[in-house]
């Protein structure tokens, strides 16, 4: 499929530019980032769907336990001595 684009001078010198460094078309190029950029967006939104699938599910007492495992784990693994989730301050700043 063909698609004809207007676009501002600047932009088209940009792509121009950008294509010539990596030795390809105008049109390769822009082809190139175009596809990267959608790609990127399927892989978010895909993120973005799995996320909330997990939120969805109603095992509350599983993602309690997960919570507190990781919680666990960040505060155990650390070069500091200093907690990261210190007990007295849960409910107040956690």
């Amino acid at each position: 499929m063909a698609i004809t684009l207007n676009i501002p001078p600047e932009i088209e010198q940009y792509l121009t530019k950008k294509a010539k460094e990596q030795g390809l078309s105008t049109e390769a190029y822009a082809l190139q980032i175009l596809t990267a950029s959608i790609s990127i967006q399927e892989k978010s939104i895909e993120l973005v769907n799995t996320l909330q699938s997990w939120i969805n599910e109603d095992d509350e007492e599983e993602q309690q336990e997960t919570g507190e495992y990781l919680i666990h784990a960040l505060d155990e693994d650390r070069l500091s001595a200093r907690k990261l989730f210190p007990a007295e301050l849960k409910g107040v700043s956690w």
